[in-house]
């Protein structure tokens, strides 16, 4: 199966947050992104996480990748109802052979699954952490999602303890 995700931005700021997108290089192959999400990740500015993103790029764990030629008028039409790197990243999910795209935007999910893309996104990735070995437990990572200002409706932590086996633990 491929092992190569392209990403919105979202999920790859919130790993970088917590110090956690390392999860990504030793989860997966590669990391695309649109040229649009690599703007949105602001690797050159001092907000949290722009180093650990920035070392990222640099060792090629994220990977900027250029849309098709002819894109710009399914992009414009996406644009209508999500942010241009919500948009271009669907599309450059749609024009690679990836194993998912990672999104957590509610809408842009919606809009990725009707088009028939699989979508993954910052707890699935962690429980497939969890389930890989590289993780003892989600629940403090969810903490600190959480206290980075990461938004996780209450329902989808309690699914991702349940699924995690920690349910009954206090995090």
């Amino acid at each position: 199966m491929n092992q190569v995700v392209v990403a919105d931005a979202g999920p790859l700021i919130a790993l970088a947050r917590i110090d956690r997108l390392s999860l990504l290089a030793s989860l997966y192959e590669s990391v695309q992104v649109p040229e649009t999400v690599l703007v949105e990740l602001c690797v050159d500015s001092g907000r949290p996480g722009a180093r650990v993103l920035s070392a990222a790029l640099a060792r090629g764990v994220i990977q900027p990748q250029a849309l098709a030629p002819g894109a710009e008028a399914e992009l414009a039409r996406l644009c209508l109802s999500l942010d241009a790197g919500e948009a271009s990243a669907i599309l450059l999910a749609e024009q690679t052979d990836c194993r998912f795209l990672l999104i957590d935007e509610r809408r842009g999910r919606d809009v990725a699954r009707r088009r028939g893309l699989p979508v993954v996104g910052l707890a699935g990735v962690l429980l497939a952490a969890k389930r890989s070995g590289l993780l003892e437990s989600v629940g403090p990572l969810l903490a600190d999602l959480s206290h980075q200002g990461y938004r996780l409706a209450d329902a989808l932590v309690a699914e991702v303890l349940r699924l995690a086996g920690e349910a009954d633990r206090s995090s």
